[in-house]
């Protein structure tokens, strides 16, 4: 496999708006045409029964996004545009990953510890109105990743974690029955543009201060007029800095049309007439788009066989991929011979360490027992690089690199030095070896 696959999955909740556009839909579309990458693009439907107990949202939130994805560009014969739930490998490798999964990992997801400590900060029991699907979340988001053996799933920095629990969850299934799984590497692109709402604030349905991205003509001047601005005066200079007017236009002009605003600001263009300029310029690029949506939105009956399809598509990837995992764990025929055994049969367990970044934005490891045990824990680094470049240390050190590193390691209730002495040394000689 010598292309580059990137994978982005899109819930279907809401009614795509401008801020979504913009922030997604815009640069993955362009990123599709890419040459050398095969893309993959899918309407995570199960996710969205975690968050939405409406039937009718969740049907029309799929087609609704659906169509805005193919009126924005992309091309279904030069991608992998698919369903979640048109491809039934997806939840029976969920099933396989959750065996392989501890339980403390996944209570470490941040979406469990923020209920759980919202639960607790009101007096309720800590697991009160948590399912088990959000508990589960991170397991299903692996498989949907694993699945297709990702190189790149770019995500915001909100969603990294998950990325990491994906590598985990790989990482211990390779361990125990050979190397099946690609590790995925989480894209942060720093310059995705977040557009505010009508209000200032962040574009988000939350908020409920979105620009939906194919509104009528008429709705959408509305909705332009109505974002907040100052009190300033017509021929009273205005500040483009925390302007939304101003942000959103940026996002949608061209450096010279930009350009053109910002000095119009500075001469004191009345906001009316800027919001107008705005209107008209988000117009000459969506109504285009618009267009095919609303003939898309018409014809459910075509995007349904563009989605199965894109499933069948999908599925040529997927159906001998889940064959060989099944394989790999031992659910095969019993007249098959039993091949090769799981690799734990053929090789001692060795500890290891494990990256990852939490939601501070810093960067830890861990050295882990073959069971799972934490046997070391990492402070936070500023950088990967710089945890990386400790466990080297600690991979071509051994013992020997404990005390120079002592600043950056957090003490583990029940773990002695002599404990993670042995384990460095195991893995030292096991190097050597």
């Amino acid at each position: 496999m010598t292309s580059l696959r990137v994978l982005t999955g899109i819930t279907t909740t809401g009614t795509p708006h401008l801020g979504n556009y913009v922030g997604a839909i815009r640069p993955a579309v362009a990123a599709s045409l890419n040459a050398g990458t095969e893309s993959f693009y899918f309407l995570a439907d199960y996710h969205a029964l975690i968050k939405c107990e409406d039937p009718l949202r969740i049907q029309r939130s799929t087609l609704e996004i659906a169509a805005s994805w193919l009126a924005a560009g992309l091309n279904p014969e030069k991608v992998f545009f698919y369903r979640q739930s048109d491809i039934p490998e997806i939840p029976e490798l969920t099933w396989l990953l959750t065996c392989v999964t501890g339980k403390g990992l996944l209570n470490r997801a941040h979406a469990y510890k923020a209920a759980v400590d919202k639960n607790t900060a009101a007096g309720s029991d800590p697991d009160s109105d948590v399912t088990a699907g959000l508990f589960m979340y991170p397991v299903l988001m692996a498989a949907d990743i694993l699945m297709f053996k990702s190189h790149r799933i770019p995500v915001g920095r909100d969603q990294i974690q998950h990325i990491e629990m994906a590598r985990d969850m790989a990482s211990s299934f390779n361990h125990l029955y050979g190397e099946h799984f690609v590790l995925p590497e989480a894209a942060i692109e720093e310059s995705v543009a977040t557009l505010p709402g009508l209000d200032g604030r962040k574009m988000s349905k939350s908020y409920d201060n979105t620009i939906p991205l194919f509104a009528p003509r008429e709705q959408l001047r509305k909705l332009i007029m109505g974002i907040v601005t100052d009190s300033r005066a017509p021929g009273e200079p205005k500040e483009t800095e925390g302007s939304a007017l101003f942000q959103i236009y940026q996002a949608f002009a061209s450096a010279e049309e930009t350009a053109a605003l910002r000095s119009a600001y500075a001469a004191g263009i009345a906001w009316g007439d800027a919001k107008q300029m705005l209107f008209e310029r988000i117009e000459r690029e969506v109504a285009p788009m618009r267009e095919r949506y609303e003939a898309l939105i018409a014809h459910p009956d075509r995007i349904e066989a563009t989605l199965i399809a894109g499933a069948e598509k999908a599925r040529q990837l997927a159906a001998p991929f889940i064959r060989e995992l099944r394989q790999a764990v031992g659910l095969r025929a019993l007249n098959q011979q039993a091949g090769v055994r799981a690799a734990r049969a053929d090789k001692t367990a060795l500890p290891a360490f494990k990256q990852y970044r939490e939601k501070d934005g810093q960067f830890y490891f861990k050295l882990v027992d073959p069971k799972g045990t934490v046997l070391l824990q990492s402070t936070g680094y500023a950088s990967p690089r710089d945890a990386g470049q400790a466990i080297a240390r600690l991979q071509g050190e051994g013992p020997a690199a404990l005390p120079a590193l002592a600043p950056n390691l957090a003490p583990v209730q029940g773990v002695t030095s002599a404990d993670i002495e042995q384990a460095l040394q195991v893995l030292l000689d096991a190097a050597d070896a």
